[in-house]
């Protein structure tokens, strides 16, 4: 008979395809330790099976234009919008018909590592990924709405091949000739969006940790930009960098 620790280890070692098997091999077992080892590879076979059925609703989006015949179905988003510091980035990605990436979500739900992995992953199994990026200056002079719209066309003129349709976050972008589909809270309803906001947050993410080491009075490495108190009482004692949105600062009174 194997030991409590021999048969958690082979858990430890089971790939999701072989829970079902563990759990009917050690069910019988009336060891306690046993047991909860089983119970364990139940919730995993749970959480494994309540994810599928989730990317089955987050890709229906794709689906219906991928059934009438467009494969290249492209999500866009942007990530940057309400920060007092940095750029806003935007990203489009295009995955392949039927493609499901497990744990794809709206950025702001992932931790960061979650995140950094997924963004290898996206970029190894996108049929195209595109980014856009407009800096603080450009915001200052255009504004925000404006800056957005431009980061999401030069995602689009970044990419290596257009898209035949777009999903949407939100917003419906002026000044371009592929269908759009506007979807509200996109980034946790359709794959592709979802996929789009986790570059565009990484990307600008990886932007401001190289910012914080010109400028590491703001602590740009942990709010990335946003207004925390941290990032306030920064610019109330040290004023405004080079990278700072003076139309986004004007509360502070320092020109």
């Amino acid at each position: 008979m194997k030991s409590i620790a021999e048969i958690k280890e082979e858990l430890n070692n089971c790939i999701i395809e072989d829970l079902a098997g563990f759990t009917e091999c050690y069910s019988e077992d009336t060891r306690a330790g046993v047991l909860k080892l089983v119970e364990s590879a139940k919730k995993k076979i749970e959480k494994h099976n309540a994810e599928l059925e989730r990317l089955e609703s987050i890709t229906q989006y794709e689906k219906k234009y991928q059934d009438m015949g467009i494969e290249y179905v492209g999500g866009i988003d942007e990530v940057g919008r309400g920060p007092y510091a940095g750029p806003v980035v935007a990203a489009c990605v295009i995955l392949p018909k039927g493609c499901k990436i497990e744990g794809v979500n709206d950025s702001k739900k992932l931790s960061l590592k979650k995140r950094e992995e997924l963004f290898d992953v996206i970029k190894d199994k996108a049929l195209c990924v595109g980014v856009g990026i407009v800096d603080n200056y450009e915001i200052d002079e255009i504004n925000i709405l404006q800056a957005t719209y431009k980061a999401m066309r030069t995602a689009l003129q970044n990419m290596d091949m257009k898209p035949q349709q777009l999903l949407v976050d939100a917003v419906t972008i002026p000044g371009i000739d592929i269908p759009q589909e506007v979807i509200i809270k996109g980034d946790a309803k359709s794959i592709t969006i979802g996929a789009a906001s986790i570059i565009a947050k990484v990307v600008r993410d990886r932007m401001m940790a190289e910012y914080a080491k010109k400028y590491p009075q703001y602590g740009f490495e942990h709010n990335v930009g946003y207004g925390s108190r941290e990032h306030e009482e920064a610019i109330r004692k040290y004023g405004l960098c080079d990278i700072h949105r003076r139309s986004f600062t004007k509360k502070f009174n320092l020109g």
